[in-house]
């Protein structure tokens, strides 16, 4: 399956070359959320850290070995939809290691201890998952310490 690849409807931010793949319907906050990301400077532990876009709307996905790597189509790239505003031109990194994808779920539906383990199957490769709601004001940290902390129920 190396070299497979996937276009998915979703949102996706790095640190340190570590992606974050957002994935929930339209309209439930994946681009909010990654634009909250980009506007963090720290993680809980004091560790100085710039979270960049890879992509927002459309992620192209590919399998190269044992790791997934996350691009923006080029006639997106560096753009970011900001409701209220319009698409807004910002940095961004070409591509990134996909590390964990975030699942936009409804606060009633996220488990205060989830299963320790929780996987998710993407193009033949396991990745770890947390579910995070969007609009919760801790939702960019939970996000940012599973990237630099690997912080995921074990």
């Amino acid at each position: 399956m190396d070299g497979a690849t996937s276009l998915v409807h979703a949102s996706c931010i790095a640190v340190d070359g570590r992606a974050a793949l957002f994935t929930g319907p339209s309209g439930a906050g994946k681009s909010d959320l990654a634009l909250r990301c980009l506007g963090q400077s720290y993680d809980l532990s004091g560790r100085l850290l710039r979270a960049v876009l890879v992509a927002d709307d459309q992620v192209l996905l590919e399998r190269s070995g044992d790791r997934i790597l996350a691009r923006s189509p080029l006639a997106i790239a560096g753009k970011l939809e900001v409701r209220g505003v319009g698409i807004v031109d910002l940095p961004n990194t070409p591509q990134a290691e996909l590390d964990v994808l975030v699942e936009l779920t409804d606060p009633t539906k996220i488990e205060r201890l989830p299963e320790p383990g929780a996987k998710v199957l993407i193009l033949g490769l396991e990745l770890p998952v947390i579910r995070v709601a969007p609009f919760q004001a801790s939702a960019p940290i939970k996000v940012l310490l599973s990237l630099v902390a690997n912080v995921r129920p074990v």
